[in-house]
């Protein structure tokens, strides 16, 4: 379905009910059945796009010459970025979208794994092209770089399968509690902004987690260190699917556009949207999502900085 406007969802707590948790549980069952990472680790390649080409700036220079440096999360977070069998090469969503963008600009692709914390200093200093790190578009972002969108993300509450918790949609739902979350990400704006409403109510305060290993935020969901993981709702599925260990209690309360992200004001952002429309056009859009199982995130057109969170 086409979103032609940001997606603010005063409304959304009703949609997430327990009925809908539990549909969407019930859907993630099959989600790692569907994904083949022995096939998903060939790459799906386009033609290169003469309209996309022609939008590059005439004096635009990349980092490097005839290829598009992309910046990429070095953290495993399957079905957005891990390694493939030879434990060096990355696959996932984030690589595949990459790579159509890249054929469809008629340059070689080059992946540069890098951390949350890096990409907004490495596109700013001019280090990578673009970044494709599951960044959602704000209104803040957008005053330092451009956006090509090309997927909705969705964020999701995790806890441990045995854990007593069963829902959490709302600020009081997270009174007390100890969750994991990302160092300035969406998911830490909206926990904080739960946490200061809850503050206000006379609530006990919610207490943010920060790790960057995977394997650390898994030991200490089991361990029950922490109470939650609050992120993209593809990781936490896919997580969750795979191990049977975790299971979704509910989702955020904004739906955001994930974007190509790029320097501000250099031009790149439109060539690069319209490469994703061809891709979209052609086919291999749909085809990405689908392998990975984020068929329920994609978009009908890419756009250039639409509204987003905050606007």
């Amino acid at each position: 379905m086409k979103r032609s406007s940001f997606i603010t969802t005063t409304g959304m707590a009703t949609l997430l009910s327990t009925a809908l948790v539990t549909h969407v549980q019930a859907q993630d069952a099959g989600f790692v059945s569907r994904i083949d990472l022995k096939a998903n680790q060939i790459p799906i390649r386009i033609v290169k796009n003469d309209e996309a080409i022609a939008q590059i700036p005439a004096h635009f220079k990349f980092v490097t010459p005839g290829k598009l440096t992309i910046a990429v999360s070095a953290l495993s977070s399957p079905p957005l970025s891990l390694l493939a069998d030879d434990n060096k090469t990355i696959v996932g969503s984030d690589a595949d979208i990459a790579r159509l963008v890249a054929d469809g600009l008629g340059l070689e692709l080059k992946l540069v794994p890098a951390s949350w914390e890096d990409w907004p200093l490495g596109i700013s200093a001019g280090k990578y092209d673009a970044a494709i790190f599951n960044i959602a578009v704000t209104k803040l972002r957008k005053e330092k770089f451009d956006f090509a969108t090309y997927r909705i993300d969705t964020l999701g509450f995790y806890v441990k399968s045995t854990s007593k918790i069963t829902s959490i949609n709302k600020p009081e739902d997270v009174a007390g509690l100890k969750v994991i979350v990302g160092s300035g990400t969406n998911q830490e704006n909206i926990l904080l902004g739960w946490d200061r409403q809850n503050r206000a109510n006379g609530l006990p305060p919610v207490q943010p987690v920060y790790v960057t290993d995977d394997a650390a935020a898994n030991l200490s969901i089991q361990s029950g260190r922490v109470d939650a993981f609050f992120g993209p709702h593809s990781i936490g599925a896919y997580k969750a699917a795979l191990t049977g260990k975790t299971r979704m209690v509910g989702k955020g309360p904004t739906v955001a556009y994930v974007a190509v992200t790029t320097q501000k004001g250099n031009g790149l952002a439109q060539a690069i949207s319209t490469a994703i429309n061809g891709a979209i056009h052609n086919g291999s859009y749909a085809q990405v999502l689908d392998r990975w199982g984020e068929d329920d995130e994609k978009i009908a057109q890419s756009v250039v900085n639409p509204p987003g969170i905050g606007d």
